[in-house]
C-alpha cells in the first residue's frame, strides 16, 4: 500500500479540524497555512470529505470547514479508502476491492499479502482521528 498525496492531504486537513474542533467553521486558507497545503488541491478534498459526510461547510465571511462527525468516529482507513481504494498491497488480496491478479495463483504468496492487509487495516480501523491529535 502507498498513499497518494491526496490522502496525506486529507488526512492533514482532517487532523487540523480535529485540532480546531468547537472552534466553528475554519476558513480554507487557516487549515492550508497551518499544515502547508496548497489551497486549490485542498478545496477538492474538503468537497470529496463533504460529499462522503465527514466534514460539513458555511458560505459566507462567517464560513469554511467543520467536522460533520466527531473525530473518534471517523477511522484513518475510511479516509485512505475514500481517497485511494484498497488498503491491500495487490488488488487480489483486498477485501472491498477485490480484481484477480497473477500473484493468487501462489497460495503461500496470496496467504501473506492477505495478513498484511489484515495487519495493515487493523491498525488504521482501530487509528481514529482523535488519537492523531497532537497535544
Amino acid at each position: 500500500m502507498k498513499l497518494s498525496t491526496k490522502s496525506e492531504y486529507a488526512c492533514l486537513a482532517l487532523i487540523d479540524l480535529s485540532e480546531n474542533l468547537g472552534q466553528g467553521y475554519i476558513k480554507i486558507e487557516d487549515i492550508c497555512s497551518r499544515q502547508d497545503l496548497p489551497r486549490k488541491y485542498i478545496e477538492q478534498i474538503l468537497l470529496a470529505l463533504k460529499r462522503a459526510g465527514y466534514v460539513k461547510s458555511r458560505r459566507g465571511a462567517e464560513g469554511g470547514y467543520m467536522l460533520a462527525k466527531k473525530p473518534e468516529e471517523i477511522s484513518l482507513a475510511e479516509i485512505i479508502r475514500l481517497m485511494d481504494g484498497a488498503l491491500a498491497p495487490v488488488e487480489s488480496a483486498s477485501k472491498y476491492f477485490y480484481e484477480c491478479t497473477p500473484i493468487e495463483k501462489n497460495e503461500v504468496l496470496i496467504g501473506i499479502f492477505r495478513e498484511i492487509r489484515d495487519y495493515v487495516s487493523d491498525k488504521m480501523e482501530n487509528t481514529s482521528f482523535a488519537d492523531l491529535i497532537v497535544d
